[in-house]
């Protein structure tokens, strides 16, 4: 056969496929459905993997990027951090810069939030502090106007420029002239020397930049506060350009051999532990063409489970579909033995009937493809909080349509090869004596049906058991005593940077505001906090305890009084912080029960005495329990409890500028945040108020369990849904099989019941089979999730038991309706037509 026929044939057979579709709509839309659904979901996941994890970064040259940082762990690192990615102090950052010979060009960045309002409530902005190369390096070039260069990062930079996003452009400026203006970020100003293109997003994969200044312009902006010369502010990444001939294992190799040098020069001022594994860490470089992502290392573990999961749900379609191709087969058996009679090839009659499941395969795909576009802004949208914007770019290159291309092909060999195969295995004699009702469906046949419904139920059983896993997790999580109540509780923070106020009035100014605060109607109480719980901040260190240095890690956190009954918490023993606790008073502590059982054996820690451990020179003063209070979390809700200290915010050495209030009341949230902004108005306009809830907190924290629990949550119900769809067809062919067997059943006396029990018997087994197999599977999978529970093991008797239970429920109606059907059947109808 020449290429020209074998198109022509070719084509002929997908029209003859699209026109069985047309003849029979029904099935067309529940197939095309079906796969749509199975195609869109597997995309939408392999969409997201693909640009956090794949793709790389839209720069000149990405294969030659690196990250340079501490190699393996990095226990020994305190002081503080600050930003995404705190990797690097900027003293590192200096001397890597000045010794290192493995990189064409090199560069840093940081990663800090910037407030673009002058007073009231902030409006952030994400920035990037970024050292001269970064464009440079990267190889990109402005939209408008000019990027960064080196000459504009030199220590003392008076007037720094600013450079802005494309996307910050047009929402900020409407797409007008921005180039020297002049913009205010944390009160100081800033003009604009040029936009970048858009799609430029930076190295953080899943983050956006709005603005990038010059990262000598740090001082200029946080004053008093700078980090470029403090030896233990952790807040900068480095990324370089690898030189022609260098690799990353030579370039790790040349970074190793300069490490020792460098954190000798660097060392900050800590505790002989500390200094010991900082003077020991080496650095290394690492493949950096994918860009670098705390969205990454976060999500990347889940979309890869849910990929596999949605993986499972196209395999339960595609064993749906090939039940419903093979029941099609059977309905057409005279019709395909009279065409071999008439001497048509059992090939060409199987390809046509293959035409057909490519058109749903083709139709299945590109309406998959579409879904995934509108899934994957779904997902995105969802991992999107109100404190967290999440830049993903969406856009579907050759790698997205690959895998909807294979995953059509794959689910058309899937679903519509085997039963092409079988009906062309007919022998057109016996067809044609069985006056084409099908009498032809062997055993073997209907063998392969109920294998299909069997395995459709044991994959339904491992994704029911991992959608109950999450959503037991997350209930485990949200119904946590965390130590503190959630409900009507309000977190403000307050900047004082801008204000001009002296440092040494910080705390009574603090003190006069939370007074009046306190005051307002409607408020039941108020408090102040460095740390707030579940922010995410935190303070830590080591004690000493009768004269002996503890290994065990502390939390710190220091707080007002009337902190506890404003948080919920619950007091012990001993006494809360009050006006005693003075700068100039005996330095007091209220500890928590964990640290009583940690430290004391459990017995009632008030009246003991402890010293944190600071390094070599710095004062140690002796602590004196005054209070015992209740366990609660600190940094992070899945986190143990851990041993707290509570330390007054009166002695605190460390005087910020920036306090934070927990508030609790009933009020409409408006209503406290607006006398919350009077009041920081009333004691200077330049105060900057921000406000977030403690449950919003709380909810954005547990930001993957929710995503976890709600996908697999629905994939597990859609993949029920779909078995419990393919036992139904199955069990409905059963009756219809055996209708006239039913008929003399009944006609020698048999009940209804003795019916319905027959039908309800063979789906018992099949259902039986598939529950077996499906929960010795989900046993050996569930490990895998099992660095994503909270509170119950991945083999946990009761999530078992409760997917097999509902599994078996809704197995029994979906068979009972076609068991009812057989019980109602007449014995002289069936015996008629026999």
């Amino acid at each position: 056969m020449n290429t020209t026929s074998f198109l022509d044939t070719l084509w002929q057979d997908l029209r003859y496929g699209a026109r069985l579709l047309r003849v029979n709509p029904g099935f067309a839309v529940v197939a095309i459905l079906s796969l749509a659904l199975g195609v869109g979901a597997n995309t939408a996941i392999f969409q997201l993997l693909d640009a956090v994890r794949i793709r790389t970064l839209p720069v000149s040259h990405p294969e030659e990027l690196v990250e340079i940082r501490i190699a393996g762990e990095d226990d020994g690192r305190s002081g503080g951090f600050t930003g995404r990615r705190p990797m690097l102090t900027n003293p590192l950052w200096e001397r890597i810069r000045d010794r290192q010979q493995a990189f064409s060009t090199v560069f840093v960045w940081g990663s800090p939030q910037f407030d673009l309002s002058t007073g009231g409530e902030s409006r952030p902005a994400e920035g990037l502090w970024v050292s001269g190369d970064f464009f440079t390096t990267l190889g990109i070039h402005a939209a408008l106007g000019r990027v960064l260069v080196a000459d504009d990062d030199r220590r003392g930079c008076g007037a720094p420029p600013a450079v802005i996003s494309y996307g910050f452009w047009q929402r900020e400026y409407g797409a007008q002239s921005a180039l020297g203006r002049t913009l205010t970020l944390d009160g100081h100003p800033y003009e604009i020397a040029g936009v970048t293109p858009p799609g430029v997003f930076g190295v953080e994969v899943g983050h956006a930049y709005d603005v990038a200044v010059p990262l000598c312009a740090e001082p200029f902006t946080r004053g008093v506060r700078t980090g470029l010369d403090r030896k233990d502010m952790w807040f900068l990444a480095a990324i370089g350009r690898l030189k022609p001939g260098w690799s990353v294992d030579r370039a790790t190799a040349h970074l190793n051999a300069i490490s020792a040098q460098i954190f000798k020069d660097t060392l900050p001022n800590y505790g002989p532990e500390d200094e010991k594994a900082y003077l020991g860490f080496k650095l290394a470089a690492y493949p950096a063409g994918t860009g670098v992502s705390s969205l990454r290392e976060t999500y990347e573990s889940p979309l890869w489970l849910l990929l596999a999961t949605t993986a499972l749900v196209l395999l339960i379609a595609c064993a749906n579909l090939a039940n419903l191709m093979l029941a099609r087969a059977t309905a057409r058996e005279r019709e395909i033995a009279v065409r071999l009679a008439l001497g048509a090839s059992r090939r060409r009659i199987a390809r046509q009937l293959l035409a057909e499941s490519v058109m749903i395969a083709a139709a299945g795909a590109a309406a998959g493809a579409v879904l995934a576009q509108a899934l994957s802004g779904t997902l995105v949208a969802f991992l999107t909080t109100e404190h967290e914007r999440v830049f993903i770019d969406l856009a579907q290159d050759w790698r997205v349509f690959s895998f909807v291309a294979l995953l059509g092909m794959a689910a058309c060999v899937l679903f519509g090869l085997m039963p092409a195969i079988r009906a062309t295995a007919t022998n057109p004699g016996v067809a044609m004596r069985a006056g084409g009702r099908g009498a032809t469906d062997t055993r073997e046949r209907f063998g392969v049906r109920r294998a299909l419904v069997v395995a459709q139920v044991a994959l339904s059983v491992v994704l029911v058991v991992a959608a109950l896993l999450f959503v037991r997790s997350l209930r485990n999580l949200v119904t946590l005593d965390a130590g503190f109540r959630q409900e009507n509780l309000l977190i403000a923070t307050l900047d004082f940077h801008r204000t001009g106020i002296p440092e040494a009035r910080f705390e009574s100014e603090y003190s006069r505001l939370l007074d009046r605060l306190r005051g307002e109607p409607g408020v039941e109480d108020a408090a102040r906090a460095r740390n707030v719980p579940v922010s995410g901040s935190f303070a830590n260190g080591k004690l000493v305890i009768d004269g002996t240095t503890r290994k065990e890690n502390v939390n710190f956190n220091w707080i007002s009084d009337r902190y506890f009954r404003t948080m919920g918490s619950a007091l012990i023993a001993g006494r809360d912080v009050d006006q005693r606790d003075t700068p100039a008073a005996e330095r007091t502590a209220i500890v928590t029960t964990s640290f009583s059982r940690v430290f004391f054996s459990g017995q009632n820690p008030v009246g003991r005495t402890f010293q944190i451990d600071e390094a070599p020179g710095k004062p140690r003063p002796v602590y004196t329990i005054v209070g015992l209070g209740q366990d609660s979390k600190y940094a992070d809700l899945r986190d143990p409890f851990e041993p707290l200290v509570y330390l007054p915010a009166a002695q605190d050495d460390q005087r910020s500028a920036t306090v934070r209030l927990v508030v609790r009341s009933k009020l409409p949230l408006a209503s406290v945040t607006s006398a919350i902004t009077a009041l920081a108005r009333d004691v200077h306009p330049a105060i900057v108020v921000s406000f977030r809830t403690m449950q919003s907190q709380v909810k954005d924290s547990l930001l993957r369990e929710r995503l976890m629990a709600t996908l697999s949550g629905f994939f597990g119900g859609l993949a029920a849904l779909i078995a419990m769809i393919g036992l139904y067809g199955v069990m409905s062919y059963f009756v219809a099989r055996r209708r006239n067997e039913i008929g003399i059943r009944m006609a020698l006396g048999a009940d209804r019941g003795e019916v319905v029990g027959m039908v309800m018997r063979e789906a018992g087994t099949l259902v039986a089979a598939g529950l077996g197999i499906g929960l010795v599977s989900a046993l050996v999978t569930a490990r895998s999730a099992g660095a994503l529970l909270f509170g119950l093991q991945p083999q946990d008797p009761a999530t078992l038991i409760g997917a097999a239970v509902s599994l078996s429920a809704f197995a029994a109606i979906a068979s009972y309706i076609p068991a009812v059907r057989a019980s109602r059947l007449e014995p002289t109808d069936a015996l008629r037509e026999e």
